[in-house]
């Protein structure tokens, strides 16, 4: 082996690296810079109630970038795994203000503001960007089912598996955008979401 062949090997690991990390970054170019994500509706006006009990309605919102899940307190499945991803979207997201944060509760007769309260604590929510909301269930499954297109389903009291498995409903996350316009949705539990997310919202905030 020549003393330059030798040289080129050595150097090949840096390039190697070099081109993959290129390619990363026109991948995370490409996200960012898609096409717009395409609009599903609008939202229509609401009023709820969220954890410190104070009034919150679709004109609060306005101007900002919210992403929306559908959860419950007493839930025995994936509602604490829904919530932990959130967390880790509001923590990356903690430097942008104009992304929020919403979660309904299917359960408002039992999730009161105090209750969400503790709830949203535990979760780490930081109350300026993260909202839990509660509130007449007709508003809230108005919301959720018509409004951001997630499931919302009692179940039945011959179908449960436990005295906690109340309800059915989707463990979809939506992104709505400053416009109160439903603009796109990503399975929460998978592995990719986080990029999901990024990738929209990061689209969505450019318009």
């Amino acid at each position: 082996m020549t003393a330059r062949t030798d040289k080129s090997l050595r150097y090949l690991p840096f390039g190697l690296l070099l081109v993959v990390g290129l390619v990363v970054a026109l991948v995370v170019v490409i996200r960012q810079t898609g096409p717009p994500p395409p609009i599903i509706g609008q939202i229509q006006p609401f009023l709820l109630t969220n954890q410190l009990n104070q009034p919150v309605q679709l004109s609060d919102l306005k101007g900002n970038l919210w992403v929306a899940n559908i959860i419950f307190t007493r839930c025995p499945g994936p509602c604490k795994q829904m919530s932990r991803r959130m967390a880790a979207l509001q923590k990356r997201w903690a430097g942008n203000a104009s992304v929020r944060f919403i979660s309904l509760t299917t359960d408002p007769d039992h999730d009161t503001p105090a209750v969400l309260k503790v709830y949203a604590e535990e979760m780490g929510a930081d109350p300026s960007r993260w909202q839990f909301l509660t509130g007449p269930k007709p508003t809230i499954r108005e919301l959720a089912v018509d409004g951001l297109k997630l499931t919302v389903k009692d179940t039945e009291a011959d179908q449960r598996a436990n005295p906690a498995d109340l309800f059915v409903h989707s463990t979809i996350s939506v992104v709505v955008d400053r416009h109160g316009r439903l603009r796109g949705a990503v399975e929460a539990l998978e592995k990719d979401s986080e990029a999901q997310f990024d990738s929209l919202i990061h689209r969505l905030l450019k318009e």
